[in-house]
């Protein structure tokens, strides 16, 4: 018999949802609290918010901090709106420094006050370390709970210390040594420490060559630098050469799953962690601008296609193989820009090797131009039995493919070089340009050539 926590999240949530329906609210109070707090967050984001909240209430007020940290930000300030300060306070204790940054730039002044003032000046100083910070940068993300050495001490002596400690920070792979006055020297890796010779000092044992990452780089360039270098953590060192901190691999995964999110919604138009179950009008004001922006577009097209009546009215067929450019100038485009600012996204592509990029899509949309221009002019050629058509169409369609390559080259690099995010336009600006360009194209070679 499969117990319900080893039931997959579809699963575990029909179960819920079959108690709730059912009225067992002992049974699903029981199903809740046996769960890990990341997949309470999973399920809580997986329903409307009446039972999201009826649900919350089941949680383990000791599990409370944990799973408001799992939540998407509006479904995480939904539930924060309907707790007193008192139990913010309490979720709040017993998290992570870095956690409880995250979780402190949501609440309002006054619950803040009384959150600082429950804490021991240590953990506030702490708190406030990584809080004048931005969110998005290393400052951000690390936790200031390390645990350092002096070079100078045996590795006895640390083996000693630790065994009084009792335990270690959580993920914690590596020792930092650092001087008297707190410069960082370097790390130990805990398998050295344990394998070395205990009378060895532990400078004897540094990765003087172990990453050092200043506070205001970027998370996104933290996540690239983790990826590359293979680490489960590295110090977060000032310009002074002081240890501040450490960084972790789980906050560097939500930092990548975060831009993954933000690179899929982006393209739709879509804010980076819409609520699925938000209600129907925040939805609608939040999507009602892109389809404005959509709208525009689509006239200009309109006012391209409206310039070329007379022709259309003389010759039919030209209007009816109008999607055929546009679509596969869409398609195409789409490629190149997806593959672009993918590739802009990992610090791969910038204007001093862009001009190599041009030239490559453009060769490629080139070829494949040829190749479908080849096979679509002969369908039509069949289809209207008019070779003068199926011409104009097959330039058509190379002449956008051509544009499709450039301009999914172009404008990403152009809206990064302008500090706009090209997850969030290039989409709708490339498909202006192909829906112009092949309209244009196509009505006037017909224009030129069949009236």
């Amino acid at each position: 018999m499969i117990t319900e926590t080893r039931l997959p999240k579809a699963g575990r949530l029909a179960a819920l949802l079959e108690a709730l329906d059912s009225g067992t609210l002992r049974s699903a109070n029981r199903l809740v609290n046996a769960l890990h707090p990341a997949e309470i967050a999973a399920l809580l984001e997986s329903m409307p918010p009446a039972r999201r909240e009826l649900v919350w209430e089941f949680v383990d007020p000791e599990l409370e901090g944990e799973v408001l940290l799992e939540l998407s930000e509006p479904v995480r300030l939904a539930l924060l709106e309907q707790m007193d300060a008192q139990e913010i306070v309490a979720a709040a204790e017993g998290l992570e420094v870095d956690d409880l940054a995250d979780l402190v730039r949501e609440l309002p002044e006054t619950v803040n006050r009384q959150l600082l003032e429950s804490m021991d000046r240590q953990h506030r100083e702490r708190l406030d370390t990584v809080l004048s910070f931005p969110e998005d940068s290393a400052g951000g993300l690390m936790n200031t709970d390390t645990v350092s050495v002096r070079a100078d001490v045996s590795i006895e002596t640390v083996l000693r210390y630790l065994r009084m400690r009792g335990e270690l920070p959580d993920r914690t792979d590596r020792l930092f040594v650092a001087d008297r006055r707190g410069q960082y020297l370097g790390t130990v890796p805990l398998p050295r420490l344990l394998t070395e010779d205990p009378e060895r000092l532990v400078g004897d044992c540094l990765e003087p060559e172990a990453p050092r990452i200043d506070p205001t780089m970027s998370a996104h360039d933290v996540a690239n630098l983790f990826q590359q270098r293979d680490l489960l953590s590295a110090a977060v060192v000032d310009a002074d050469g002081r240890l501040l901190g450490r960084i972790t691999v789980d906050d560097v995964v939500d930092v990548i799953r975060m831009e993954g999110e933000h690179s899929v919604r982006s393209m739709a138009g879509l804010d980076d962690e819409e609520d699925v179950f938000a209600p129907i009008l925040p939805s609608t004001r939040r999507r009602l601008f892109w389809l404005g922006i959509n709208l525009l577009t689509a006239f200009l097209a309109a006012a391209v296609v409206r310039n070329f009546e007379s022709t259309i009215a003389k010759v039919a067929a030209l209007a009816a193989l109008m999607p055929v450019v546009a679509s596969m100038g869409g398609i195409a485009g789409t490629q190149t820009v997806t593959l672009i600012v993918r590739a802009i996204a990992l610090g791969q592509v910038q204007w001093n090797n862009g001009r190599w990029l041009l030239f490559k899509e453009m060769a490629v949309g080139g070829l494949n131009g040829l190749i479908w221009a080849a096979v679509v002019g002969g369908i039509v050629w069949f289809w209207f039995g008019t070779p003068v058509i199926a011409a104009i169409l097959a330039a058509a369609l190379l002449i956008n493919l051509l544009a499709a390559a450039a301009v999914g080259v172009l404008v990403p690099l152009i809206l990064k070089r302008l500090r706009i995010d090209p997850a969030l336009s290039a989409g709708v600006i490339l498909t202006t340009f192909t829906d112009c360009i092949g309209f244009a194209t196509l009505l006037g070679l017909g224009a030129l050539f069949l009236t």
